[in-house]
């Protein structure tokens, strides 16, 4: 059963379930960079200073750690068809909710309701098109499904752009959009089958063997090894701590060093460089959408850069050489802004979303095929959750160095951020596993005896 997946030529189904997934991913980052655009909107309408600003960001990664670590070791439990919908779903409506806060605190409580939900949506499609692809084109598919990331963004420029440069609307109109993302959610459990090698692990082979053959179009059954029963959280947390604990220390170094600087990024660019009430280099709010459409467009062609480097080159040292590239461009940034020209930091702002992609689209296919199929999307969780509490510490080490010192600092800090992933790239180069081409079955095992042997092909 996991031959006929991982030696599948790639066919129609393939494409079916990894655009659905895309899209649901899509839909995710359109409510993670929505509120790039519009919060100085939200900063004007509720009075803001500039650390409310970044509390809401604080409280949103705050969010999206629980829901990548309940929601993900629901995900190893229900079925990740079911956690995806349902998490899809779930942040769909509270984005709705937002949108209609009559204050300040309203918008707090529902922003992190809809971050619970993404959260889950993390663990959930990044296991997903794992164990649904052929082996030889793992990454490359996986990445191209992370690349939607940039599409969501762009797309969240766009609406900004009509509905509050164009129309002159408020940001609530901008954020009413989240209601196309519960429709999708009851489209989608028509377009995703559940994961057959989940199934497989929950003693479903009879329903594996049939979703295998609806993908590969291949019937004869080769035989399935189970990873063992459900667990608990603590039990699923214990074992991937006991037998897995560096793939965990490598997924946790990767993610926390990217949504520090990911996400760091992005708000350095809203609040503390382009933002008209807190910026350096301030803008006018009408323009700052059609700035970050920019970035996205450039964060875009990173991340197809990497779709095809994964399979390629190798997963070690895209990740390696990625990381390092947006720590680099972390400081062109500060070059750029030390200058206090808009168009020069638009420059800037564009090759860093670049490489800040490159480094973040490389780390999930990498980190995520790892784990066991019985713990991947807990493992994936409990590395998101470290990476979202990351993001956390970065917004707060960002607000108070903005206050102390200057917009310059901020970038250095940002750089030192993206090195800790280039380091645990290093590290994992020289003693971890070249997972490309590998089967996650092998990949999942506790002793990992093909690094040397995958290093030779």
């Amino acid at each position: 059963m996991a031959r006929r997946l991982d030696e599948s030529r790639w066919r129609p189904m393939h494409t079916r379930i990894a655009t659905a997934l895309g899209i649901g991913w899509m839909l995710d980052a359109f409510e993670v960079q929505i509120i790039g655009s519009v919060i100085p909107g939200i900063q004007s309408e509720f009075g803001l200073d500039g650390f409310q600003a970044v509390f809401i960001n604080i409280v949103w990664f705050v969010g999206l750690a629980l829901g990548a670590v309940g929601f993900g070791y629901l995900a190893d439990r229900m079925g990740r068809r079911k956690l995806f919908v349902a998490t899809l779903i779930m942040y769909s409506l509270a984005a709705v909710a937002t949108a209609a806060a009559p204050n300040y605190w309203v918008f707090i409580f529902f922003r992190f309701i809809t971050a619970l939900g993404v959260g889950g949506e993390y663990a959930a499609v990044t296991s997903a098109i794992a164990e649904f692809t052929p082996a030889r084109s793992r990454g490359r598919s996986n990445g191209l499904v992370m690349s939607f990331w940039a599409i969501g963004g762009i797309l969240a420029s766009l609406v900004s752009i009509v509905v509050i440069s164009t129309f002159g609307l408020s940001w609530r109109y901008a954020m009413l959009f989240g209601v196309i993302s519960a429709a999708y959610g009851l489209i989608a459990r028509r377009l995703i089958p559940e994961s057959p090698r989940w199934l497989a692990s929950q003693g479903k082979l009879e329903e594996a063997d049939r979703v295998v053959t609806s993908i590969t179009g291949v019937s004869s059954p080769d035989g399935y090894q189970m990873d063992g029963p459900p667990r608990s959280t603590r039990s699923a947390l214990g074992e991937l701590w006991a037998n897995h604990r560096p793939k965990l220390y490598f997924g946790m170094a990767l993610d926390f060093s990217e949504a520090a600087g990911y996400y760091g990024l992005f708000t350095a660019m809203a609040i503390f460089v382009f933002s008209s009430k807190t910026g350096a280099v301030p803008i006018g709010d009408d323009v700052l959408p059609y700035y970050f459409l920019i970035a996205n467009i450039g964060a875009l062609f990173g991340g197809l850069l990497v779709s095809w480097s994964l399979d390629a080159v190798g997963r070690r040292p895209t990740v390696t050489f990625s990381y390092a590239a947006a720590a680099a461009s972390m400081l062109l940034c500060a070059a750029a802004a030390s200058t206090g020209s808009p168009m020069l930091v638009l420059i800037a702002f564009t090759v860093a979303a670049f490489f800040a992609t490159c480094a973040w689209v490389s780390a999930y296919p990498t980190f995520s095929e790892i784990f066991p199929t019985s713990l991947r999307a807990t493992g994936i969780g409990a590395s998101v959750a470290v990476g979202r509490m990351g993001a956390v510490i970065g917004q707060i080490v960002l607000a108070e160095i903005a206050i102390l010192f200057n917009v310059t600092t901020v970038f250095v800090v940002l750089g030192l951020f993206w090195l800790i992933g280039s380091v645990a790239g290093i590290v994992w180069w020289v003693r971890g596993v070249e997972a490309r081409g590998v089967s996650v079955e092998v990949l999942g095992r506790v002793a990992e005896p093909i690094a040397t042997r995958t290093e030779r092909r």
